[in-house]
Parts: structure tokens; C-alpha cells; sequence
């Protein structure tokens, strides 16, 4: 179903549910919601744009980008953490401990991320200052919209389209700069030298934050994102969420500058509360699935009880507990940070960093995999004994060169053979290069005597005599029935 918002003072009519969606025009508003909106957009856009140029010294043939997805090389950097394919787990854990901290966030000040952080609301706001800034405030866009087609409405939404797509087009680059070195990658976007890829990851993301930002817009944050869905879930009496005093404000009606307030409510009826909220959300009917907690409706009402003399607060950001408390006449009551809910999250949070922050200190610098060739899944030697083939592979998750001694246990008598080189013997010496992985095939040969049944337990005990690493991995060995 479409979302329609009627524009304040329109006439009423019947109700048209499967109506298209009317375009939402947020008008300019100043206060300390907006200003904070400001600063979160510059930092978040800083952030994203200027990481990529980060550097950090690794050593000599190591990359040196901060924050960098190497996608050939097939390894991830953060600053002093590398990780490997295999340690996609990690992945796991931080999307978890995202997870948990937005609904820590949502129990203590509701929508704080919608509000501020998500990357919708910071290039929303950035595209409608474009169009502030070409076609003027609501009123205006509002006006050029309905005007009839002409050289200066094609011309001003030329420029708006135009700035969008710079825009647009600058957030596919930063998201293509953390795939490769960005100064060398950034030079080669701007030159065309750039791969195919490259351009299709630009053409992309910066095709998906136009169409977003700037022509779904709320329609992402209420029909999209899941968040909206079950947002509720996460509040309680005592969470701040954007409130309307309805004990206060109602009933409400239009009032001239310097009329007597008495017996009747601070609400004035003028609707800059609605006109300001970029997803079309009137507040005074409660808390809604569409409101992203943004804060600029108080920042909007805030002005016009400036201009009647009335205290701020009419919309404020508080708790339902609070409210209940000012209707009930009590001063100052303040908002319950700490409580079950808050504990409980604080609680998984530092379950998952400290199991997080374990697991990367005390993380392997050297893994296995073993695995059995299947065909033939054993040999028989003209000698009796029984041959069993094997690819072994080493990750060597340092940057040095290591060579290791490799050694089986669990069969009497088994002896290593290398392919490639000559010879077998209880052990073999295998040369790893650094931040690499070792692949080698190898044969284990046994007496037929020595071997049980057609599956016999097998250890590989690989040992770095350097600093005392030792990885045991177990396997099979087949041989025939008896």
C-alpha cells in the first residue's frame, strides 16, 4: 500500500488507500536537532570518504591502505587486524555485536541511528539540501513541481539531477576505494584507466544511493528497511523517544501572538511540526512506524513557542514514563538509563567483544587442511605394504618464511614421501613462504600389518622448531578388508 501525506490545510476528502505516493517537500528548520543532523553528516561523509587514505605500515610487500579488502589477494585489513577467508567468523560476530548495540541504542533514545547515523538519513539530508539550495525552501519546490513545464523548471531540475549524480557518483568511488590502493585506484577512476568492475561497482552503489536518497527517500525507511517493522519492540516506558505533550497541547487551535493561553493548549495548530518531518509523520497522533526520530519537528515547534512566549517542550525527546510524570505535575523527572533492559544488552555486548577480542588475541598463525585423495583411496605395493595419498596444506598467516618438520603418528612404522622430492622417512622438511599458503602432495606408506580394519585413525603433526608451533590434524588411512 502507498504512503500518501497530505499537505497541512488541504481539504479534507475520502480516504484513497492505493493512492500514489505524494512527494514530501521537509522545510528548513534551525535548532539543536538540526545542528546535530549537520555535524553527524559532516563526520559520517569525512569518515567515508577519507578512510580509504588511511595508511599503515605492515612491513616491506605488504599493503599499506588501513582499511582494505583485497579482493585477489583474498584477505581483509584493519589497521593491525588481517583476515583470512576462513576467518569469515569473524564477520559473523561483528555484524552480531551491530546487531545487539542498535537495539541497545534503541532502548535508551529510540531511533538514534534512523535519526542520525543511518547512511539513508545522512544522504537524504544532503540531496534535499541540494534541492534547497537550486529551487529554494518547501514552499518553493513545492511551487515548482506544480508549475507547468518550462526552460527554468527543466533547468533547475537539470541542476538538481546533476549535483545528485556528482554526489551519487562520489559515494561508488569511496565504496571502490576500499577494494585497492585508493590514491593509485582513484587516479586510475579519473582517468578511465579503471577496470570494468571497478565502473560496475561505482555504477551500482552510486545508482542505488541516487535512486534512494534521492528519489524513494522515506519510502526506504518505511517500507524497506526491516528495522521500521519491529522497532517498537525495542522501546519501553522509559526509552526517549520523540513525545508530543498532548496534556498540554491539546485541545489545540490557531491563536495570534500575545493571546491569553489560559484554558486551552499551547498547540497553535500550524503544522511546521508536519512540514518539517522529512517522512510526512504528524507526531501529535503518537509514535509511528515512520517517524525516524530525528528530532526536527521539536526543533520546528521549539520556534513557534519562541514566538508566542511559550515554554519549549510541547514536542520533546523524553520518555513515555516522563510524560506521564509532567501530566501528573511532577518536576523534572529524569530518564531510567539503567535497568533490566539496558543490563541485559550491555550484558551480550560484552559477552560477544570479549569472546571477539579472545579469539583475535589469541588467534593461530599457522593452520592445516588434510585431505584424502579419493581415487584411488589406497594403493597396494608389490612390497605388501599399503600406500595412502594426501594434499596438506599450510597457512602461514605471518610474514616469514618458515620451514617445518612434518611428521605422522598413530601407525607403526608409516613412512613420508613428499612428491617431487626423493626418498621417505618418519618425518619430512616443508618450506612455507610468508603470508601464503603451502600446498604439497604427499603419500604415507604402512605395513599391511600395522593398519586395522579399513579405516585406521592417522595424526599429522606439523612443528616450527623456530618458535615451538605445533598443529596436530587427524585424518584416515584406508586400506582393504580382511
Amino acid at each position: 500500500m502507498s504512503h500518501m501525506q497530505a499537505e497541512p490545510g488541504a481539504a479534507s476528502g475520502p480516504k484513497h488507500y492505493y493512492a500514489t505516493n505524494g512527494t514530501i517537500h521537509p522545510r528548513s528548520v534551525r535548532g539543536t536537532f538540526r545542528s546535530l543532523k549537520w555535524w553527524a553528516v559532516g563526520v559520517l561523509l569525512a569518515v567515508w570518504h577519507l578512510a580509504p587514505f588511511l595508511r599503515w605500515d605492515r612491513g616491506a610487500g605488504a599493503p599499506d591502505q588501513a582499511i582494505l579488502i583485497d579482493l585477489p589477494g583474498r584477505r581483509a585489513y584493519f589497521f593491525f587486524i588481517e583476515i583470512w577467508p576462513q576467518e569469515v567468523y569473524y564477520l559473523t560476530g561483528l555484524l552480531l555485536f551491530a546487531a545487539i548495540t542498535l537495539f541497545f541504542m534503541s532502548a535508551l533514545a529510540g531511533r538514534l541511528w534512523c535519526g542520525f547515523l543511518c547512511w539513508q538519513t545522512v544522504y537524504t539530508d544532503v540531496f534535499v539540501l541540494v534541492e534547497r539550495l537550486v529551487a529554494g525552501d518547501r514552499n518553493a519546490r513545492i511551487a515548482l513541481d506544480r508549475a507547468p513545464w518550462s526552460a527554468s523548471k527543466l533547468a533547475r531540475k537539470a541542476a538538481i539531477w546533476a549535483l545528485w549524480l556528482l554526489i551519487a557518483a562520489a559515494c561508488g568511488i569511496a565504496f571502490a576505494l576500499y577494494f585497492d590502493d585508493a590514491p593509485t585506484l582513484l587516479g586510475q577512476i579519473l582517468t578511465g584507466q579503471a577496470g570494468t568492475a571497478t565502473y560496475g561497482a561505482i555504477a551500482v552503489v552510486g545508482g542505488g544511493c541516487f535512486v534512494m536518497a534521492g528519489l524513494a527517500r522515506e519510502q526506504v525507511c518505511i517500507y524497506m528497511c526491516p528495522y521500521a517493522r519491529f522497532q517498537s519492540a525495542m522501546f519501553d516506558e522509559h526509552s526517549a523517544i520523540i513525545s508530543y505533550e498532548a496534556w498540554r497541547g491539546e485541545k489545540r487551535g490557531h491563536a495570534k501572538i500575545g493571546q491569553d493561553f489560559a484554558g486551552r493548549g499551547h498547540c497553535v495548530d500550524c503544522g511546521i511540526c508536519v512540514q518539517s518531518c522529512p517522512t510526512g509523520v504528524d507526531i501529535r497522533n503518537g509514535t509511528q512506524l515512520a517517524c525516524i526520530g530525528c528530532g526536527l519537528c521539536i526543533d520546528a515547534c521549539n520556534t513557534v513557542m519562541d514566538r508566542y512566549g511559550l515554554p519549549h517542550g510541547l514536542i520533546t525527546y523524553d520518555s513515555v514514563a516522563n510524560q506521564q510524570a509532567r501530566e501528573r505535575g511532577e518536576d523534572h523527572p529524569k530518564i531510567r538509563l539503567v535497568r533490566a533492559r539496558t543490563l541485559m544488552y550491555v550484558a551480550i555486548l560484552s559477552v560477544v567483544g570479549a569472546v571477539m577480542l579472545y579469539s583475535l588475541a589469541s588467534r593461530k598463525t599457522m593452520d592445516v587442511n588434510v585431505l584424502h585423495e579419493r581415487s584411488p583411496l589406497f594403493v597396494e605395493l608389490s612390497t605388501g605394504e599399503i600406500r595412502n595419498g594426501y594434499t596438506y596444506k599450510v597457512l602461514n598467516m605471518v610474514r616469514e618464511d618458515r620451514t617445518l618438520t612434518l611428521a605422522v603418528s598413530g601407525i607403526d612404522g608409516a613412512r613420508l614421501e613428499l612428491v617431487g622430492e626423493e626418498g621417505d622417512g618418519p618425518t619430512a622438511a616443508l618450506s612455507v613462504t610468508g603470508d601464503s599458503v603451502g600446498t604439497f602432495r604427499l603419500y604415507v606408506t604402512a605395513p599391511r600389518d600395522a593398519v586395522k580394519g579399513q579405516k585406521t585413525p592417522l595424526d599429522f603433526v606439523l612443528t616450527d622448531s623456530r618458535d615451538g608451533t605445533v598443529v596436530r590434524s587427524s585424518t584416515l588411512f584406508a586400506s582393504p578388508a580382511e
